[in-house]
């Protein structure tokens, strides 16, 4: 009995400050009930289950190194309790400590084989690790300990979705709904594989679904506008990507969506300043250097261009497209009619054709090309660009391969007939030139550059039989031709 007037001890307080942070725990209150915490851990650092409490704030906050250390220091403190375990192979799993996480779960399932979560949550560990016959095992493992456990058909239903089993995935998360109705992001699964599934009409009725019941969950209002704008529903995406913005007013997606929208619309104005929006948000993201450099080149702003893809170089884009449209647009740099066009020292020797141009420009677009052709062999548009990066590089043998590759790919790739028979040209291989162009007026007769390389590559044909005659035969020959041009 405590009397009137009474000082509390230093555990006294301690078990005041726990419970004050599970008040504001219960409220929401993350960042007050850590700070409650950390004070009654000062005072009572031997409190396992303070520590545990400690982990569990800092998991809500995505902190989760910092929880790992917690739950250690309550492991430590109290070896062998199965919820501390289980949580702690949770937090290996979300890190990627894979191993770790599974020897815990392990450990867990040795102390006790009737524990459940052990292998419930071991099917997100498999599932991350690729492992996708493993995670079955645990699921069916799970399911004759406890049939009805909501988070193991959602587990589950992940692994089938990341697998392209959708329709078995949305079966699994079906069910999930059916166990726990309030499950986080439930619809939203469901929504995403009815969308992988080109289901349009029951993806929007499950993505209304989770807004309804989570309005402000910006990853679903993302997700939403995205497939809006893949259906062209372009009005309704954009109504999503300015509600994200009213959740998350520098939402780096949003506003690069918007730049998109604004782009293919011809605004350049606004998409512009959407784009570098973006980028003072989240320099890292990928794809606004690459419009804004899309967007100098249609001005002529050559040196801004170059920037802008350097810049995007530096964000890594990873696919093949986007790799050979930088490699394209670095080729334009290099080859700018202005450079070339630029006066030239007195006495100072003139470069050779292979540097005149940009060199690093070149380098640049090769190092995309190559980059884009590791993934993706197919791409006719891959090789082009490097049969044409290796001409100006004086590279033709390899230009020339590059070119018949893009041409055994696609047989009417007009750019690369027309550019192999004007290299087969400049290297005197007449025969060569005129069985090109010929492949190329099959497919492209009424094109005005074949008409015109045709009508070169004859005239150099028929300078190369002339040359060929003996010379008094030549001189006659070459006085009928002249005669019959006048």
């Amino acid at each position: 009995m405590y009397y009137e007037g009474m000082e509390f001890g230093p555990f006294d307080k301690a078990e005041s400050k726990a419970n004050k942070a599970f008040e504001f725990y219960e409220d929401g209150k993350m960042t007050q009930a850590l700070e409650e915490l950390e004070t009654a851990l000062e005072l009572n650092p031997t409190n396992s289950c303070w520590h545990f409490d400690k982990a569990l704030a800092l998991d809500s906050v995505h902190r989760y190194e910092e929880a790992i250390d917690e739950y250690e220091a309550a492991l430590q403190l109290a070896p062998g309790d199965l919820e501390i375990l289980n949580s702690l192979a949770v937090d290996y799993t979300r890190t990627g400590q894979y191993d770790r996480a599974i020897e815990t779960f392990e450990q867990i399932q040795q102390l006790d084989p009737k524990f459940e979560p052990s292998y419930c949550n071991r099917i997100i560990a498999y599932t991350e690790m690729g492992l996708h016959d493993l995670a079955e095992q645990m699921f069916y493992l799970a399911q004759q300990i406890n049939p009805c456990c909501a988070l193991c058909f959602y587990n589950i239903g992940n692994s089938l979705f990341v697998r392209g089993q959708y329709k078995k995935a949305i079966g699994c998360w079906t069910r999930t709904a059916e166990l726990e109705s309030s499950h986080p992001q439930i619809n939203y699964r469901i929504a995403q594989s009815y969308w992988s599934l080109d289901e349009g009409a029951q993806a929007r009725e499950y993505f209304l679904r989770e807004l309804r019941s989570n309005p402000g969950d910006v990853d679903v209002i993302l997700d939403f506008g995205l497939f809006l704008l893949e259906a062209g529903d372009l009005e309704s995406a954009k109504e999503k990507f300015h509600r994200l913005l009213e959740f998350a007013p520098h939402h780096p997606l949003a506003l690069f969506y918007l730049g998109e929208m604004a782009f293919h619309q011809g605004d350049f104005h606004l998409a512009i300043d959407l784009y570098n929006q973006t980028l003072r948000s989240d320099g890292t993201i990928a794809g606004p250097y690459y419009r804004l450099a899309q967007v100098a080149l249609r001005r002529g702003q050559m040196q801004k261009a170059r920037a802008y893809l350097i810049s995007e170089l530096r964000n890594a884009p990873d696919n093949p497209d986007v790799l050979a449209s930088i490699g394209s647009m670095f080729l334009a740099v290099a080859t700018d009619p202005s450079r070339q066009s630029r006066p030239w020292p007195a006495g100072v020797r003139r470069p050779p054709l292979s540097s005149a141009f940009g060199s690093s420009d070149l380098d640049h677009a090769r190092h995309c090309l190559m980059r884009a052709v590791e993934m993706d062999h197919a791409n006719p548009d891959i090789y082009y660009y490097l049969g044409a990066v290796s001409a100006l590089k004086g590279s033709l043998h390899e230009a020339d391969e590059y070119f018949a590759h893009a041409i055994q790919i696609k047989p009417d790739h007009v750019s690369a007939l027309r550019d192999s028979a004007l290299l087969y040209l400049r290297q005197g291989r007449v025969r060569e030139a005129v069985e090109r162009i010929r492949q190329a007026k099959v497919h492209w007769a009424d094109d005005p550059l074949i008409r015109d390389l045709n009508r070169r590559i004859w005239i150099e044909a028929l300078w190369a039989r002339v040359r060929a005659l003996p010379r008094w035969l030549r001189d006659r020959t070459l006085g009928r031709t002249v005669a019959h041009h006048k």
